[in-house]
């Protein structure tokens, strides 16, 4: 198979899936996109050529865009390969793509021999613990996080988080608001 009919194939296979998936018949993906119903079919089934002036109304109509037809598919979409950042007692792993609304990370804390400073930002944080206990700080509040535990909370309350008693590792997530606050301190 060539290059070429492998990305058509890909691009008719993309098509009929997301059709599928969406719940429309052929029929009903005529009516949105101004073709017909035979002509769809023998799009997905490549018996008809691929153009643009069916590709753009159909990729509308299944609101994607052309290049999501055709990306070809790679372990750099999916796989994400973390190195460490350290600063102070702190060891980060970043386990999302900067682009998304969430971030997730890895953090290794180390013991401190005094209270973190606590912060403020926009938005909400998710932590688990991994391994260890951590003491989370919110406003005048002190509450033990165990291992297999998780805490929920708002940013805009003061925190702040730190390794009781021995080295903790865990994992956070928290909405784009919070990135500067945890992963630039």
């Amino acid at each position: 198979m060539s290059p070429t009919t492998d990305v058509e194939t890909l691009a008719r296979t993309r098509l009929r899936s997301l059709r599928t998936t969406l719940g429309y018949s052929l029929e009903e993906l005529a009516e949105r996109t101004h073709l017909s119903p035979s002509t769809i079919s023998r799009i997905e089934t490549g018996r008809r050529t691929l153009g643009l002036d069916v590709l753009v109304p159909l990729a509308q109509a299944l609101g994607v865009s052309l290049d999501a037809l055709f990306e070809r598919p790679g372990d750099d979409d999916v796989v994400i390969r973390p190195s460490p950042h350290s600063s102070g007692e702190r060891t980060t792993w970043p386990l999302s793509r900067p682009d998304g609304r969430t971030i997730a990370i890895k953090q290794r804390l180390e013991p401190t021999p005094t209270r973190p400073e606590q912060r403020v930002h926009p938005g909400y944080d998710w932590f688990v613990v991994l391994e260890g206990t951590v003491q989370l700080w919110l406003g005048d509040r002190e509450i033990e996080v165990e291992t297999g535990e998780a805490a929920e909370f708002p940013t805009m309350t003061p925190h702040s988080i730190s390794a009781l008693g021995g080295p903790a590792e865990l994992i956070m997530i928290f909405d784009r608001e919070g990135q500067r606050a945890h992963v630039h301190q």
